[in-house]
């Protein structure tokens, strides 16, 4: 977990299966959180002492904006990658402010190549050493070879899996067979 790499020392995870659960511990987290069946900022209050968290990565959005908000740390930080679930409404701003909350937006979709360019070139500084070393590896539930493309999407629509779904050609299998 790039977390926990990067120094995390108490991470906890939304998860709605058993198997999210496994994995995620599995991964280096030190708590999961059903969001179907439990409170999350509860939950959280819970495991911090009602301190909160430091950091909280959303991709939901709606109103987990202001649950994160009563989840999150004095000087807490809030990145929102994402808002599959709509926009926030109603949103009461006050504990972003006494709290001294940063709340980032962000995506990769809109900016320049060049800031894409910076961005990757970051993780080819911090993250890819890591992988080198083994410290994290990518989590891979599947491979399929380019020809089960169709197959390999359906499962992907499905969901229930966890890590990449991994197509291959027959040039890479070749060059599988040929590095020592």
């Amino acid at each position: 977990m790039i977390a926990k790499a990067m120094g995390a020392s108490n991470i906890m995870t939304t998860v709605s299966t058993k198997m999210q659960h496994e994995a995620s511990l599995r991964l280096g987290a030190n708590h999961t959180i059903n969001y179907r069946s439990e409170d999350f900022v509860a939950k959280v209050a819970g495991f911090t002492q009602g301190k909160g968290v430091d950091v909280i990565l959303d991709i939901v959005g709606s109103d987990y904006v202001g649950r994160n908000f009563t989840a999150a740390a004095l000087d807490g930080r809030i990145l929102q990658v994402s808002a599959l679930e709509g926009p926030a409404k109603d949103l009461n701003l006050w504990p972003m402010m006494t709290k001294r909350l940063a709340h980032l937006g962000s995506t990769l979709r809109s900016r320049p190549n060049a800031e894409k360019s910076a961005i990757i070139s970051e993780l080819e500084r911090h993250v890819w050493p890591l992988i080198e070393a083994g410290t994290i590896k990518p989590q891979i539930y599947r491979t399929f070879p380019l020809t089960q493309a169709r197959q390999a999407h359906e499962v992907l629509e499905a969901g229930g899996h966890i890590g990449k779904l991994v197509l291959t050609t027959a040039a890479a299998a070749e060059d599988r067979s040929a590095s020592p």
